[in-house]
């Protein structure tokens, strides 16, 4: 099994000087990792984050910012998965909006641009000399990727959805251009709802009938929504057995917090995930012996299942100046003005607010 790190904040940490530190005294958290057995980078690649020259943050991840934090740890001799958002921003099961310069396109330019933007992109990548054993195309595409013309659409509940020849074709064109870079390389397809069987047997039994050629069956988990470990991994185990593909975690998060660092003038907590809006039944109390336990136990459990990896996601982004999800023109992009802006998942790292190690840390590692 390989371990990895999603560090696609990497950059705008660098900038505002972040610092981390172990028992007081700072350290290198990546040679770290380094060092635990992590050897997967997952960087996440949006199209154009930018409105004119003002960034979109969480990440600015433009291809040309991924150079840049690649540059950086190129020393550490990392190999990278690759995930195209096919936005300019972030996109989930609630949103896949198209790149500002796609929105008119008809679907059959959508196929071209799709294919160029990928090929592209990762000749750029490989002519640099970085290993990616690993291509995500497109980021929890649950309900389909480029609305609305790769969108998957439900006619009536419990019944197949439609749409599944637009998504395919678009997901075989990246898929074409990703293989004739890099033709070792294993195409991921990546989901959340890690607990739902039925959708992962809806989605990837059409991509069988419609002949899409993929390597890895990526999931999402995050236990506040995506149910309980024995949920997860019944639905892992028939996925293996009805579409014989090894499966991977391609996002995971725990808390070791619900306390805040920065509360509202009315005292609010702005954080993803808070003690108002936890309501799932948890494996272990977010703190942090809480989060220690879960990272142990999960990491346990998944080599006894032999999955193909586990990717922590954003462990480093720790509060600071400029570092939030999205500015107000990121905001804008996705429809999603009016919200708070700042960093709302620092409860999840794998360091404090400060930047100080917690436990978890050392936890996440590949037992020798």
């Amino acid at each position: 099994m390989r371990l990895g790190v999603d560090v696609s904040t990497y950059l705008e940490e660098k900038l505002e000087g972040a610092k981390y530190f172990d028992n007081g005294v700072e350290f290198d958290p990546l040679a770290r990792f380094k060092s635990q057995g992590v050897d997967l980078i997952r960087l996440r690649v949006w199209n154009n984050p930018y409105l004119g020259d003002k960034p979109y943050l969480g990440g600015t991840n433009s291809l040309e910012n991924d150079l840049k934090i690649m540059s950086d740890l190129k020393k550490y001799d990392f190999s990278y998965i690759i995930d195209f958002h096919y936005s300019d921003f972030w996109v989930d099961p609630g949103k896949q909006t198209l790149p500002k310069e796609w929105k008119d396109l008809s679907f059959e330019q959508l196929l071209i641009e799709v294919y160029k933007f990928t090929k592209e992109s990762l000749e750029i990548i490989k002519k640099e000399g970085y290993k990616v054993p690993y291509i995500q195309i497109g980021n929890e595409i649950t309900n389909g990727m480029l609305w609305p013309i790769g969108q998957l659409i439900e006619k009536e509940k419990g019944q197949v959805r439609d749409n599944y020849y637009q998504f395919s074709e678009l997901l075989k064109a990246g898929i074409k251009a990703a293989k004739e870079v890099y033709k070792d390389a294993k195409i991921i397809i990546h989901l959340e709802r890690s607990n739902d069987e039925n959708v992962y047997q809806e989605l990837f039994s059409k991509l069988e009938e419609y002949d899409v050629n993929y390597d890895v069956i990526g999931m999402s988990y995050y236990p506040y929504w995506h149910g309980t470990f024995s949920q997860l991994f019944s639905n892992i185990e028939k996925c293996r057995n009805r579409f014989h593909k090894n499966v991977m975690i391609c996002e995971l998060g725990y808390g070791f917090t619900l306390e805040d660092y920065l509360l509202t003038e009315n005292g609010q907590s702005e954080l993803k995930i808070t003690k108002e809006n936890l309501e799932a039944d948890l494996p272990f109390d977010v703190s942090v012996k809480g989060q220690e336990a879960f990272i142990e136990e999960f990491l346990s459990r998944s080599l006894k299942a032999d999955l193909e990896g586990v990717i922590y996601w954003e462990p480093l982004w720790i509060p600071g100046e400029n570092i939030c999800w999205a500015s107000k023109e990121g905001q804008a992009y996705i429809h999603e003005e009016g919200k708070p802006t700042r960093n709302e998942w620092s409860n999840q790292c794998l360091v404090d607010y400060k930047g100080y190690k917690l436990p978890a840390f050392d936890k996440y590692k590949i037992s020798k």
